[in-house]
């Protein structure tokens, strides 16, 4: 994703290759797409038409001469209406404009429907993309960014369909299509009006190189601002709590700022671009008037020669001008497609080989062989660790901070890939596994709980609709969850608000208890999962895993050495290594580094108690 946020201007080819890449999402709908391609040169000849019918008006009816002749198509029409003449030009000028609207709106609403139904694919394309992403990337991009990168970045793109920048191809040939009408009609003023394009083009060059760099710090600057935005808005607790929103407010409006400033940049290079192309124009329709109005003195040209080059030369510059705002959002557009078409082109590290291999019998054996492992280069995190969990057993892991624990928890889930070594579930690498199966094997209960907008009954079953309601009541029963769920007003039906914040820490960890059950593991897995409940939480916990753990494998990570003591085996860790494996009287019994863990956790407790009155472990 690191060149995701590069501002990197790519050459011309690179620009069609993004172009390429956005339409193989719009390729679905190209049938639509083609009928708006085919009424855009339709729309340009109702619009080139109009001034060449005002000619053809004053230089038969209101200035005429001898030497005005009506065309070969005219004239059956003319001779039709008679005296009313003048009638049936305005007749055929009002049949122009309304085939120009007609076919107007029918591009236009053509090509925004398959702008929405195109970016409505992309948006999932992403989003699915997103959701297979390893954890390592989610470990290098704020989420702020991601979303950035899904909202703001489509919207982008949607304003180059909504702003016409696909129709510049159509402007192009409408601008020489002109040329060619004007240098048809007068060569010699055709000339004088069209000596402003050599300098106008190299001014449009300046300002459209200088766009497109400013359009992708934009882009950046605004990802920036979003991924600050989410932190600040998801930790407002903290900010609150340590008064720190005066320094908040600080560091956003530095962001704020900068985003401010590269708008204000590309807004001066817009004005500039927009104002010069109007300038011009202005100079060159006087110039026309100059040269024209002279030579209709003369008599070289007609009237309505002179009134056709001013609606040409008008029609002329609003392309231009049309091309300069145009193209600016076309730029936008491939700055968020370059960042988007990179966002695609993330490789998903973690996903089922082609060929997965399914254990014979699921009993929940588990093996670590030598197993090496670093979030960082050069700085192991793991170092070639070693142990064997046998099915049905329930074995606790303990450390301190730092020491490798949870890291074990995200190896077995295959979050990431270990470096050397091999895990072994049911006798066959992690890594062969089909993944979804290997993680509907392992349940997993986590330290901090999402809970996702929606109903209790939503939280529990994660759209697994094959769980009905008496299954969620029986695993919310055996979760120790079910009494307060039915004290709720709505119970099973109760809706939870973001983070699940209408319910305690406790109970959110309870429900995701709950969730891992409702998908009967073979394996439970628990990464401090009481670590944040109070004592009655904790409790009801641990009457539930008298019942809950029989005949299942459990791996449990925990600080709390209280919640382990009655394990099968508790697993010492050290800096990556295993220190000490035994029971909890084995090991306070060798006085090694678990005694000094329990020792130091007792004493932390027993002073706390001496305040309150309260015993210590054990009753002790």
């Amino acid at each position: 994703m690191e060149e995701v946020e590069k501002s990197a201007r790519a050459p011309a080819a690179y620009d069609w290759g993004l172009v390429r890449w956005i339409w193989t999402f719009v390729r679905p709908y190209r049938g639509l797409f083609i009928t708006s391609i085919v009424l855009m040169p339709l729309n340009t000849c109702f619009s080139l038409a109009q001034p060449y019918m005002i000619k053809l008006t004053v230089d038969l009816f209101l200035s005429p001469r001898p030497s005005h002749r009506p065309p070969a198509w005219l004239a059956p029409i003319l001779r039709a209406a008679g005296s009313h003449g003048l009638a049936a030009m305005g007749v055929v000028y009002a049949l122009l404009l309304i085939g120009e609207f007609t076919t107007f709106f029918g591009q236009f609403y053509l090509t925004n429907m398959v702008a929405q139904y195109s970016l409505s694919d992309l948006r999932m394309a992403l989003f699915e993309r997103v959701e297979r992403l390893p954890m390592a990337f989610f470990d290098r991009n704020p989420v702020g960014r991601l979303v950035s990168r899904m909202t703001t970045d489509i919207d982008a793109i949607n304003e180059m369909f909504g702003a016409g920048s696909l129709t510049l191809l159509i402007d192009m040939l409408t601008l020489s299509g002109i040329i060619i009408i004007m240098l048809t009609l007068s060569f010699r003023l055709a000339l004088w009006a069209l000596i402003s394009i050599p300098p106008l083009l190299m001014i449009i060059r300046f300002f459209q190189v200088r766009a497109r760099v400013v359009y992708g710090q934009i882009r950046d600057r605004l990802a920036a601002l979003n991924s600050y935005l989410s932190e600040a808005i998801g930790g407002v607790s903290i900010v609150q709590l340590f008064t720190r929103q005066v320094e908040t407010a600080r560091e956003f409006d530095v962001l704020n700022q900068r985003s401010r400033d590269s708008q204000m940049m590309a807004n001066v290079y817009e004005a500039g671009l927009f104002s010069t192309i109007e300038t011009i124009s202005t100079i060159t329709i006087g110039i026309i008037l100059w040269i024209g109005g002279g030579e209709a003195m003369h008599r070289l040209i007609g009237l309505g020669t002179l009134f056709a080059f001013i609606e040409y030369a008008q029609k002329f510059f609003l392309p231009l001008r049309d091309v300069s705002s145009k193209y600016t959002v076309l730029q936008s557009a491939l700055a968020s497609a370059e960042r988007l078409e990179a966002l695609m082109r993330e490789p998903i590290t973690i996903q089922t080989p082609q060929r997965p291999r399914t254990p014979a019998l699921r009993s929940g054996h588990i093996v670590f062989d030598n197993v090496s492992f670093s979030y960082r280069r050069g700085d192991p995190v793991l170092k070639g660790l070693s142990f064997e969990i046998e099915p049905g057993r329930k074995v606790a892991i303990v450390g301190a901070t730092g020491s490798g624990k949870s890291t074990i928890i995200k190896l077995l889930n295959r979050f990431y890939d270990v470096e050397g070594g091999r895990i072994l579930v049911d006798g066959v690498d992690v890594r062969n596994w089909d993944l979804r199966e290997l993680r509907r094997t392992i349940g997993l209960v986590q330290q901090d709980v999402q809970i996702f907008t929606g109903s209790i009954l939503d939280n529990v079953r994660l759209g697994r609709l094959d769980l009905d309601e008496s299954s969620i009541l029986k695993a919310l029963e055996r979760a120790q969850a079910l009494s307060f769920v039915q004290r709720l007003p709505a119970r099973l039906h109760e809706d939870l608000r973001e983070r699940g914040s209408n319910l305690s820490a406790g109970q959110r960890q309870l429900l995701s208890f709950a969730r891992a059950l409702a998908y009967d593991p073979r394996i439970l897995v628990m990464d401090e999962a009481t670590s944040s409940v109070d004592s009655e939480t904790e409790r009801l916990i641990q009457i539930a895993l008298t019942e809950l753990l029989t005949g299942r494998t459990a791996l449990i990570v925990a600080h709390r050495l209280s919640t382990i003591e009655k394990a099968d085996r508790i697993m010492v860790l050290s800096h990556g290594e295993l220190r000490e494996s035994g029971t909890h009287e084995q090991l306070l019994a060798s006085r090694g580094l678990y005694y000094r863990l329990f020792e130091l956790q007792y004493a932390r407790f027993r002073a706390g108690s001496a305040a309150t009155g309260l015993e210590g472990p054990n009753g002790r």
